[in-house]
């Protein structure tokens, strides 16, 4: 369940007996959605925010068509390839992880293309950020999984994903789940989630949320 990159990386991270935070990066830390409808505008298209989705979302301007799901996927692969690295932060993120990483371990576990990786870290590096970055394909529950089984407790996951979360609570269910979600357009159509912790759009209520969660 876990590729063999991802393995990799997770082996190599080191642990305190601190209490874990696990973060996703896009639309968590930094902007995903603002910049890629810019990209896919250069390429003619648009981004229909009547559900929370891509495929079948990513229409054609002039037909109002949805582009196949192949050019949605080589769409977002050159994304990631040509924007990662110049990706801006969402308002307090950066601020909000360094205050938790005082109290906690943080780990970012962020799935785009592991070729892209190092981009990736370098952007949240350059916004000054010095966590280690775990790149993940498909679900996370497997890979948070294996990061409670070696850090300390309790454990808190953030992310902006449905089902994401609902992974991290199949296999994880003693962490605590933030939902994170910064764009009220897609907002608007998740209903809650009844094994989540909190639901919020911003860091200035999640930061003292989480800070109350893993001070115990």
């Amino acid at each position: 369940m876990i590729s063999e990159i991802t393995q990799g990386q997770l082996a190599t991270l080191n642990f305190t007996d601190r209490p874990l935070v696990i973060c996703d990066v896009d639309e968590v830390i930094v902007h995903f959605t603002r910049d890629f409808e810019d990209y896919i505008g250069l390429h003619g298209l648009w981004l229909d925010t009547s559900s929370f989705a891509l495929n079948g979302n990513i229409r054609h301007r002039e037909s109002n068509t949805p582009a196949p799901e192949a050019q949605v996927a080589e769409l977002i692969g050159s994304f990631f390839d040509e924007r990662t690295r110049h990706m801006q932060e969402i308002d307090g993120a950066v601020s909000s992880l360094l205050r938790i990483g005082e109290k906690a371990d943080v780990v970012l576990l962020t799935n785009l293309p592991h070729t892209a990786g190092d981009h990736r870290r370098e952007n949240l590096k350059s916004h000054g950020l010095p966590y280690p970055v775990v790149t993940n394909s498909g679900p996370k529950g497997p890979a948070i999984r294996n990061l409670c089984d070696r850090g300390g407790k309790p454990v808190v996951f953030i992310d902006d994903s449905p089902s994401y979360l609902a992974s991290a609570h199949e296999y994880a269910p003693e962490v605590q789940l933030i939902h994170f979600l910064h764009d009220d357009r897609f907002a608007q159509h998740i209903e809650p989630l009844s094994f989540v912790s909190l639901r919020t759009a911003r860091w200035d209520e999640a930061r003292p949320y989480i800070l109350q969660l893993i001070a115990g």
